[in-house]
């Protein structure tokens, strides 16, 4: 049997929030403690109290987690705010695992967080997921979902996102244990005898012609056709009649994102800055060489995007009734919806009838399942429902 307990509150002391959360979790979840929690929390926390007191509380076998941008579950969405999920089963089996100094060593911070999946061993589990999260201000996150990929033999389905820090992009944290660590991933392994549902699904449409990443370092893209990326954007304003400030450009990128031209689709990147030499810098990276377009979106587009991921995610439990659910959508979506954001929830509760979710806005996005456009993204849907 599947169990599960979602909980948040909005209190601000660290063990006054941990102890809202241990007693929403007993009321929901009583008896014995969970087998993992996952907890999302407002950088606006002391985050290292707040997991001493949520371990000491809670007592979970288990606790991964991140810094978020945004958090929210069916009843209650909002920042400055702590949710999480305890799930407890005996039909799933949990382990946590963590990769460090990401930016020295991607390949190795994979290795070193497959080393404890359990299911590279255990042949009694049909089905293997896990949620990652990763520190993106570290970078290398598409690296990570390929390495990851490649550490497991392409046996797990992987999903989950970048940490946050409501928007500021200076530092993020991913949890552990008590323990909130940058330049890392952290990940919880997830072994089931039924199906894990994963979905994924953007809004987003080419709006412009395509164009050549033809100088990129690091996240900053330098050139697109030969020419400064940031004149791309210009010209493209004028066509369109925006407004491109390139000392303010923020309010024009968030409706006017990169997207890569995969052959079956489009990942998304969210540019965020021009600098000084007209490159533009992203919040992740581009491959050089890659076509990409300039895309565009509406807050329908986006809302009928996560009523997408989540249905796929549904179709994906094979006939079992949902538990509970986790989504994840960036930060630059709930910025540039606003209060509409509040509509892409109630489509994914709507999908999911009596089943609750919870998640939180992140600095990027991972999906990597079957039938579905894999790897790291930006302002893109990722549901995952644990069936009953």
């Amino acid at each position: 049997m599947n169990e599960s307990a979602v909980v948040f509150t909005n209190a601000r002391e660290p063990r006054e929030a941990a102890k809202e959360i241990a007693d929403g979790i007993a009321r929901s979840l009583p008896g014995n403690p969970p087998d993992a929690l996952i907890l999302f929390a407002s950088p606006t926390y002391d985050q290292p109290a707040l997991l001493r007191a949520v371990n000491e509380l809670c007592r979970p076998k288990l606790l991964v987690g991140a810094s978020s941008a945004g958090e929210f579950t069916r009843e209650k969405q909002g920042t400055g705010l702590a949710c999480a999920l305890a799930l407890r089963s005996s039909e799933i089996e949990f382990s946590a695992a963590v990769g460090r100094k990401l930016s020295e060593d991607t390949g190795a911070a994979a290795r070193e967080m497959s080393k404890a999946f359990k299911g590279l061993t255990e042949s009694r589990f049909a089905y293997r997921a896990a949620l990652v999260m990763t520190d993106a201000l570290a970078g290398h996150a598409n690296e990570l979902v390929d390495a990851l990929t490649v550490a497991t033999s392409a046996r797990y389905q992987f999903f989950g996102g970048g940490a946050g820090d409501d928007a500021q992009f200076r530092r993020t944290h991913v949890f552990i244990g008590t323990e909130a660590i940058s330049d890392a991933a952290v990940a919880l392994e997830i072994l089931s005898h039924k199906p894990i549902g994963i979905g994924v699904g953007h809004g987003w449409t080419p709006a412009s012609g395509p164009m050549r990443v033809t100088e990129v370092d690091g996240k900053r893209v330098v050139s697109l056709n030969g020419t400064p990326a940031a004149e791309a954007f210009e010209r493209y304003a004028v066509e369109t009649g925006q407004t491109f400030d390139k000392a303010a450009a923020i309010p024009f990128f968030l409706h006017n994102i990169l997207g890569i031209d995969t052959g079956s689709g489009h990942r998304l990147r969210v540019p965020l800055a021009v600098n000084e030499d007209g490159s533009v810098l992203c919040a992740s990276e581009l491959p050089p060489g890659a076509i990409v377009r300039i895309m565009r979106t509406d807050a329908n587009s986006a809302v009928e995007a996560a009523s997408r991921a989540t249905a796929a995610a549904l179709a994906r439990l094979e006939g079992n009734r949902p538990q509970v659910a986790l989504f994840f959508d960036c930060v630059a979506t709930r910025l540039r919806m606003g209060e509409s954001f509040g509509f892409e929830l109630k489509a994914v509760a709507d999908n999911l009838g009596e089943a609750n979710f919870v998640g939180c806005n992140t600095h990027g996005q991972i999906a990597r399942a079957e039938g579905q456009f894999g790897g790291f993204h930006n302002c893109t849907a990722v549901v995952c429902v644990l069936p009953e």
